[in-house]
């Protein structure tokens, strides 16, 4: 039996990993939720808000702000806008001209958009298929409690992932346009009787949803101090896979799933022999056999369909 301060030492660790799958994981939630869609190509999105911010400290330095913590902003804030406004035009392009038809052109449509993405960046970003190094904008330094090292950057990303997580919390159940979100995901047909207007919860659904991608695809950056052009294809399965363990459509089953499967992957890595290598392995196994006796997910709830 490992000594209780390493297994706490890889839970925290987790935890990092965790907050960003959450993040994506709660843009694939609101998505199906509001639309009953899944939108395969948010990976993707995910590693374009990576490299948006990555572009975004280029041009920072390239105008002369030198603080890291203002520069650090800017970069959220830019990729926040940047990555949400595609991923409407994403929702524009491949989602709302498929409302009617069957789910299988959904799924093909935004496939295909993925692609295009990854191919975008690969195609148009310097040596697209090299890992591109992300600065250090986090505080450095450690300190320690009970055997467990706890580093300053990685208290500011649990930081930042949990205030990203409060703030749509708080935009679902405090604004109004959460409301409508709620509404349309309840019954859209209703909603838009009593005055909701779709297009335009919709199209905040999937700003809301890309943006919070970029938050994790900056995180991801931040954690790993580089990022890759296919970062997405993983991130967005690992995100969808901790939605579907949460439970499609619940967005605190979707933040429970992520930073389940966060924890997972590293005490995976850290316990089992060869753990770092079969780490995705051992993970996806626990989803499937946890979805083979709760296919619902964790906080999800059986539905009935009305006739």
């Amino acid at each position: 039996m490992p000594p209780l301060e390493v297994i706490l030492q890889q839970a925290f660790n987790g935890l990092m990993l965790g907050v960003m799958y959450a993040l994506i994981a709660v843009g694939f939630t609101l998505f199906f939720g509001v639309l009953d869609v899944i939108h395969f190509s948010h990976g993707d999105i995910f590693t374009l808000g990576a490299f948006a911010g990555l572009s975004l400290t280029f041009l920072w330095a390239a105008v002369g702000i030198g603080n890291p913590a203002v520069a650090l902003l800017l970069t959220f804030l830019g990729a926040l806008v940047l990555t949400g406004l595609i991923g409407v035009v994403a929702e524009r392009a491949c989602v709302k001209p498929l409302a009617k038809a069957p789910p299988l052109m959904t799924l093909l449509a935004t496939l295909s958009l993925g692609l295009v993405i990854r191919e975008a960046v690969l195609i148009f970003y310097p040596r697209g298929a090299d890992p591109k190094p992300f600065p250090a904008m986090l505080p450095g330094g450690l300190f320690e409690i009970g055997g467990v090292v706890i580093r300053y950057e990685n208290l500011a990303i649990l930081a930042i992932g949990g205030a990203a997580m409060v703030l749509v919390d708080l935009i679902i159940n405090r604004t109004r346009i959460g409301a409508s979100m709620r509404a349309v995901a309840q019954d859209a047909e209703a909603a838009q009787m009593m005055g909701v207007n779709l297009d335009r919860t919709v199209d905040f659904t999937f700003f809301l949803g890309s943006a919070l991608a970029a938050v994790a695809g900056i995180l991801n950056g931040l954690y790993y101090s580089e990022i890759h052009f296919i970062m997405g294809i993983m991130g967005g399965v690992i995100g969808f896979s901790a939605a579907a363990i949460g439970g499609l459509g619940n967005v605190y089953g979707a933040i429970l799933g992520g930073l389940l499967f966060g924890v997972l992957q590293t005490l995976a890595a850290a316990f089992i022999p060869r753990g770092s290598e079969f780490r995705d392995v051992v993970a996806f196994a626990v989803v499937m056999v946890f979805m083979v006796f709760k296919p619902t997910g964790i906080l999800g709830e059986k539905t009935v369909e009305r006739v």
